[in-house]
């Protein structure tokens, strides 16, 4: 994909634009938010970094890339986790500013961003690219930053610190320092106070000066003021404010003044416009209304469990095949059936923890995508979108239509869920309206997972007990992301094996799936505290085919 990468100067954006590249797409412009006001250093943010603002400038000619620069007017209005629109808050800037890149170069799709850890930078950035049709790109999220930190040195991150806040780190003896000589300090740090070592917790910020993408020049800090704007006895705060720099040449055929007339590639665009104004309308709730007539309530069917503070819907279509002449006619009877069920019970599609898919014919599985996301979105479901496992089953062999859905319901909306709509290293994205998993009263009910490489959202090679691996895998760091394993929490495992794989790998696949568990039980054993582990139930299920991502 054709890469903007959003860029605050810091190593954490340098270094993911790497990631990108190393995953094989192509950075074809940067972007940047910077204050209104020149002299000032630093805003009160907790989503962007502006310290070192002056020098980004200058990236442009570094990495010779067009750079998109907008002042941010916004403010922090919108104080929830979850970002929606809100005129005048600070995000969007963001979106302006993206908005224009995508005027400009029509081929980007994706944007890069250095997220690590924060939750609050991640969804908002999500949520801007999802307005705009773009896709995620956070190569660093949930790495380990004890080694992420290391990596970045090693590939030739040269990056100083030019911010502290943290126990520890002391802004006339650290800062203007390059991240390799702090790094063992970092650790210790760590040790001794519990600091997050790439600064996730606001310890500290970088700027980085040369990395392996600044093909035609580095950056030289000729000289700094240091600006303290706490004189804390324990953690002092502290900011690096540069007052003259240059480029050093890196490429020998070009001139001494070739820096500025080596490409029109490096030219700097000013992003402009209100924030008021350019803000998207909020979008108007439109009623879905089916073409399909003629459907009874004999061939409507619907079946309700309930135990506890939890329900399940079930609904399907009785011979479909008599009114109905594709999938999407037969699911949208289906979910508006769902939805006015919902509301009889004084529920909406936010209470719902599970949605199980079942579809007729899996080469169906865009038009399934398509009709439902019309029903089940963000706005629906404030808490966030249900998880979700989409199977195909041979539904009009036994007479049903072409698609049947199973949901799990809550009378309390209390839910916590896990929606990284970023394409990383972690676990596969949910791009779509559906999230990894939904934690509800203790119990965490996971979105099915398929063998998918997470930094390429393919299919990993292999066959089938490699694809069983990765699955494994992609569940295991979404569990842990709710400080839990699946080899010891787990109370069911449905593991579904397309009818095409042969009969003596399905059983190796079963005997495999148990070894695995056992690996990951040793390797998640804490050796000063024993946790309890469930016997869980483990079930195997032949369908005819599953989705391919």
């Amino acid at each position: 994909m054709k890469v903007v990468a959003l860029v605050s100067g810091g190593k954490d954006s340098c270094y993911a634009m790497m990631k990108c590249i190393q995953y094989g797409h192509e950075i074809v412009a940067l972007a940047n938010l910077i204050p209104a006001d020149d002299a000032t250093d630093e805003l009160d943010s907790y989503m962007y970094q502006t310290v070192g603002h002056q020098i980004v400038v200058s990236y442009a000619k570094c990495m010779g890339l067009p750079l998109f620069r907008r002042r941010i007017q916004g403010s922090t209005r919108h104080h929830d986790l979850s970002y929606s629109m809100t005129p005048g808050d600070e995000v969007e800037d963001m979106f302006i500013l993206l908005k224009e890149v995508k005027r400009q170069i029509p081929s980007v799709t994706a944007v890069s961003s250095g997220a690590i850890a924060s939750d609050y930078q991640r969804l908002r950035v999500e949520s801007v690219c999802s307005r705009l049709g773009l896709v995620s790109l956070a190569y660093l999220w949930k790495q380990d930053q004890s080694f992420l930190l290391q990596e970045m040195i090693r590939n030739g991150i040269i990056a100083i610190a030019v911010k502290v806040a943290a126990i520890g780190l002391n802004p006339s003896k650290h800062l203007g320092k390059e991240i390799a000589y702090l790094e063992p300090h970092l650790h210790k740090l760590k040790e001794l106070y519990g600091i997050n070592v790439c600064g996730e917790g606001g310890e500290y910020e970088t700027l980085t000066l040369d990395c392996p993408l600044f093909k035609n020049a580095r950056i030289v800090l000729d000289e700094f003021q240091i600006v303290l704007h706490s004189p804390d006895t324990i953690a002092p705060v502290g900011i690096l404010h540069p007052l003259a720099f240059h480029l050093e040449n890196k490429v020998e055929s070009i001139s001494s003044n070739g820096i500025d007339e080596a490409s029109n590639l490096d030219t700097v665009f000013e992003v402009e416009g209100d924030v008021q104004q350019e803000g998207e309308a909020a979008s108007e709730f439109v009623a879905i209304r089916s073409e399909r007539s003629g459907v009874t309530k004999q061939e409507l069917k619907v079946s309700k469990t309930m135990k506890d503070n939890v329900f399940s819907i079930s609904c399907w279509l009785q011979d479909s095949s008599k009114n109905s002449s594709d999938l999407q006619e037969d699911l949208e009877v289906i979910l508006m059936r769902i939805e006015a069920l919902l509301m009889e019970n004084g529920s909406s599609w936010e209470n719902v923890l599970y949605i199980h898919l079942y579809i007729a014919d899996m080469d169906e599985f865009a038009v399934a995508n398509e009709t439902y996301v019309r029903f089940i979105t963000q706005e629906k479901c404030r808490y966030g979108v249900p998880s979700r496992s989409t199977i195909e089953l041979p539904l009009l062999l036994v007479g049903l239509g072409r698609a049947y859905i199973e949901v799990l319901v809550a009378n309390d909306p209390t839910k916590k869920v896990l929606h990284v709509q970023s394409i990383s290293c972690w676990a596969p994205s949910c791009i779509g309206p559906y999230s990894q998993a939904t934690l509800h009263n203790e119990i965490l009910h996971m979105a099915g997972q398929l063998g998918l490489d997470p930094a390429t959202m393919l299919l990993c090679e292999g066959g089938p007990v490699a694809e069983l691996e990765q699955a494994l895998e992609n569940s295991e760091a979404v569990a842990r992301s709710f400080n839990c394993s699946i080899s010891t929490s787990a109370m069911v495992f449905v593991i579904y094996c397309s009818e095409s794989v042969e009969k003596s790998e399905r059983i190796i696949v079963q005997k495999k799936t148990e070894t695995l568990l056992k690996q990951m039980k040793s390797n998640h054993a804490d050796g000063t505290k024993k946790s309890k582990v469930l016997d869980p139930i483990f079930l195997y299920v032949l369908v005819p085919d599953l989705p391919k991502r």
